[in-house]
């Protein structure tokens, strides 16, 4: 089984982010994100991550946000917004991803996060189900929404 860890915010880290941004898109890079919690001294780090061995092979960042009137989780609801998620290349078919998410779950609140470039088969499977929503400049982009206890609440879903 593998054990997923708050990653902290520092230079070692910088460094084995680098390696994820070699493959990853451009949208799903984390460097930037890391950077700037970096800037702002952010002691709670909102990354996390699946070591093999010393190598960081799996990342994820979540952020908790409450907001009044979301439209999604009604007025003053804390959810988890699930940015990003990333497998290094010749660590993904492992269950990596799937040990993020049961992570981000076994939060106990609701999940927010967008399925990008066909990735929305993989938050289905994770009991995720599509929002009526439009991303702008996303075209081949889909809002998830996921719920503790499998309530599905009054969304519009599409699919």
């Amino acid at each position: 089984m593998y054990q997923v860890e708050r990653l902290k915010i520092n230079f070692k880290t910088v460094e084995e982010f680098k390696v994820f941004k070699e493959y990853g898109l451009q949208q799903l890079s984390m460097f930037e994100d890391l950077q700037a919690n970096m800037i702002e001294n952010n002691c709670e780090s909102p990354f996390y991550g699946i070591y093999y061995g010393n190598k960081l092979v799996a990342r994820m960042s979540l952020y908790k946000r409450c907001e009044k009137n979301n439209q999604y989780f009604g007025s003053d609801q804390e959810y988890i917004e699930l940015a990003k998620i990333e497998v290094l290349p010749e660590y993904q078919r492992k269950g990596l991803g799937s040990t993020l998410v049961s992570y981000a779950k076994s939060l106990g609140l609701p999940i927010k996060t967008i399925a990008r470039i066909k990735s929305k088969n993989f938050w289905e499977k994770h009991g995720f189900f599509p929002v009526s929503y439009k991303i702008e400049g996303e075209s081949n982009s889909t809002l998830m929404i996921w719920l503790p206890n499998g309530e599905t609440g009054e969304f519009a879903k599409i699919s």
